[in-house]
């Protein structure tokens, strides 16, 4: 399924009513909804950098605003249910990440401010009518995901000069997977590498998926960024060191908990800037007119301790490139 054929699953009406009309608490406090397509723990470092982002800006949780959160664990089907629930909650602001979590947040409201913590291509998926005027109720901080696959995979040829088959981990339920298969499938073609996919569409098919990713011989593994990989990170290193995978991920949080090397965006600096546009928005701002940011560093994250287990020797090239080194 392409990009624009979620459009058809997202799109709505005409906005007719002002934005946050519903969102009027009978306390006067202002309700600031999360929806996470991830489980509570994978997101506990970003709502901690939120919540101290918004005390600078004067917003105490308990004193002048409230918080209601919900998370779909990993289980995609689950986000347009957790989106009516809250919604029905009259929200002043809903924050969401990643993308399928807006997708459903969108899906929900056309009046509603939402802001993105984390979220890819929302120009693409019909969220948004541009980066620069956003046009719509949605607005927030996005990132390069759906353009990084080539850069990670070259950087897994510098890393495996010899590369000859390597595996990809692919959730068809997150659409972006769909834009980020079409590059990878033509990274590999134009290497002549033979690309294997297998999916990981829910935290229970972890096992399987290695299993399967074994039987296929591949050389490698390249985990793009989505909700159920992050959720299951540490797991997926140990599965990685056990079936002696070298693997490139799309986070610095993989590399963290043990996987050998990343390159994306820090998201905590997303979750640090998100506030700002809450602020912006109970202020009287409208979420069409806020342009939306995207990160000004991509960062490479390199695990020497993972790399010696695999007995892999990072090139001096490839170790000058990276931004972190982790012992």
């Amino acid at each position: 399924m392409m990009r624009r054929e979620f459009i058809g699953l997202v799109a709505g009406s005409a906005m007719a009513l002002p934005f946050a009309a519903e969102a009027q608490q009978p306390d006067g406090t202002p309700l600031i909804a999360f929806l996470f397509a991830g489980a509570s723990t994978s997101n506990n470092r970003y709502l901690e950098t939120f919540r101290e982002a918004m005390h600078e800006l004067g917003y105490d949780e308990g004193r002048n605003i409230r918080f209601e959160y919900r998370y779909a664990e990993g289980y995609l089907d689950r986000l347009p249910g957790l989106a009516a629930e809250l919604i029905s909650l009259k929200p002043s602001v809903v924050v969401t990440s990643p993308l399928p979590a807006s997708l459903a947040a969108f899906n929900a409201t056309k009046t509603i401010p939402i802001v993105m913590g984390n979220g890819a291509d929302p120009v693409g998926f019909g969220l948004v009518e541009s980066l620069s005027h956003p046009g719509g109720n949605v607005t927030g901080v996005t990132n390069f995901s759906e353009t990084l696959v080539p850069k990670q995979f070259d950087f897994l040829r510098q890393l495996l000069p010899k590369l000859a088959r390597v595996g990809m981990l692919v959730n068809t339920i997150n659409p972006l997977h769909v834009p980020q298969l079409k590059e990878m499938q033509i990274a590999t073609r134009d290497a002549n590498v033979d690309l294997v996919t297998v999916e990981l569409r829910a935290p229970d098919d972890l096992e399987g998926a290695f299993a399967t990713l074994a039987s296929q011989n591949v050389d490698a593994l390249f985990v793009p960024p989505d909700a159920v990989s992050f959720q299951l990170r540490k797991q997926i290193a140990q599965l990685a060191a056990s079936y002696r995978l070298p693997a490139v991920y799309g986070y610095r949080e993989h590399v963290i908990e043990g996987g050998l090397m990343s390159y994306g965006p820090d998201l905590s600096l997303n979750f640090r800037r998100a506030p700002t546009y809450v602020d912006k928005i109970l202020k009287g701002a409208s979420p069409a007119n806020l342009p939306i940011e995207r990160p000004n560093k991509i960062e490479l994250l390199i695990n020497i301790k993972t790399a010696k287990a695999l007995g892999i020797d990072i090139p001096p090239s490839l170790l000058a490139l990276a931004d972190a080194v982790i012992e």
